[in-house]
């Protein structure tokens, strides 16, 4: 006897169940004047990847749903140096594209601007 889905579901406790959250995975590079590039990888949900503070950074970019641009820097000091840098974000965040991209003054001025998600 063949189970129609729903008792299949029941008794498979499958159906309860609540679905994972939809990765999210980015691609940040820094490109600057001098021609240094850096690159690394940041998943998050659970936090992994190659960026040296992935926790951090994922709980910024959790705490702005993934929108770089309304990420709040922190207190920080940075030197008046013009040493441009650009930074980009490419990938997905909770299942949806993801794409960044702005010139900051100065390394130092990309770590602190964006709490460290381009601290790198």
């Amino acid at each position: 006897m063949a189970l129609f889905p729903v008792a299949a579901c029941l008794l498979s406790l499958t159906c309860l169940a609540p679905a994972p959250p939809p990765a999210s995975t980015l691609q940040l590079t820094s490109h600057d004047n001098a021609g240094r590039i850096g690159s690394v990888v940041l998943t998050c949900e659970p936090a992994g990847g190659t960026h040296p503070k992935r926790e951090r950074a994922c709980a910024v970019l959790e705490g702005v749903n993934g929108d770089f641009a309304r990420i709040t820097a922190r207190h920080q000091a940075c030197t008046l140096i013009y040493a441009p840098v650009e930074v980009t974000a490419v990938g997905t965040w909770r299942g949806r594209p993801a794409s960044y991209r702005t010139t900051y003054g100065n390394r130092c001025e990309a770590d602190r601007d964006s709490d460290g998600v381009f601290g790198f």
